[in-house]
């Protein structure tokens, strides 16, 4: 499966144009975090992270 990631570090940033481009690229399930740069608890990677299997492309 291929999978995706995208993160912006502020609330005024917008996740459309990496969204889009991670749906385009195939990637039939995406994970999204939207907080600050300074704080290094991403729960969305961490899910992702820990749902990953063998032969997953992320």
């Amino acid at each position: 499966m291929f999978i995706g990631y995208a993160r912006v570090s502020t609330t005024s940033q917008n996740l459309n144009l990496q969204l889009d481009a991670l749906k385009n690229a195939g990637c039939e399930k995406i994970y999204q975090d939207q907080m600050s740069g300074m704080l290094s608890n991403r729960p969305a990677l961490d899910k992702l992270l820990n749902e990953l299997r063998k032969d997953d492309v992320l």
